[in-house]
């Protein structure tokens, strides 16, 4: 009985955390380049750039918005618009290059500019990409300013306190397009 509670204990955990994962897939950026193929299609084999707009152009599916999507929803995009040329077509989305994934840094560091985040980044993280922070920056006034929809937020990060272990909560993690300011 005590070994089933502790692999009912596990499947429960794993199917948590695969739920979790779920939730945190990337999310396509415009600037981001895509491998596009249909499987047994040669013709239907293509690079493409999602364009400013957030927009890719891929023959016989036409245009289609990538920014935003999932993998596999533009996947199933594309399936569904090239349903009407192919039975049943296999589409296949690579992501082979992130460089809309980027977050942009200015003021008062040593290097600041924009930064392609390969990976998850906190706001610590990034400033440690732009070479930390200048002498004359004011530790607990940088702000953090994100693009939803049509809103824009603010968000304040103290990192006096992070550095000194105090208040890490204003440690976020950052998003494609957030713009770190450092008085």
């Amino acid at each position: 009985m005590k070994r089933m509670s502790y692999n009912i204990a596990m499947l429960l955990a794993l199917v948590l955390s695969n739920t979790v994962l779920a939730t945190d897939r990337y999310l396509l950026n415009a600037g981001d380049v895509l491998d596009i193929s249909v499987w047994n299609e040669e013709t239907l084999k293509k690079s493409v750039l999602v364009l400013p707009d957030g927009t890719v152009s891929f023959p016989l599916a036409g245009e289609l918005l990538a920014k935003g999507k999932t993998v596999s929803e533009l996947e199933q995009e594309l399936k569904n618009n090239l349903s009407e040329f192919l039975a049943d077509p296999v589409v296949t989305v690579v992501v082979a290059n992130v460089s809309g994934n980027t977050v942009h840094i200015l003021g008062k560091v040593q290097t600041p500019g924009s930064f392609v985040m390969s990976q998850n980044l906190n706001v610590m993280q990034a400033l440690s990409l732009a070479g930390g922070l200048s002498a004359y920056a004011k530790e607990n006034n940088i702000i953090v300013l994100r693009q939803q929809e049509a809103t824009q937020t603010v968000i304040k990060v103290r990192y006096a306190d992070i550095k000194d272990g105090d208040n890490i909560s204003t440690n976020i993690q950052l998003k494609s397009g957030d713009v770190i300011v450092i008085p």
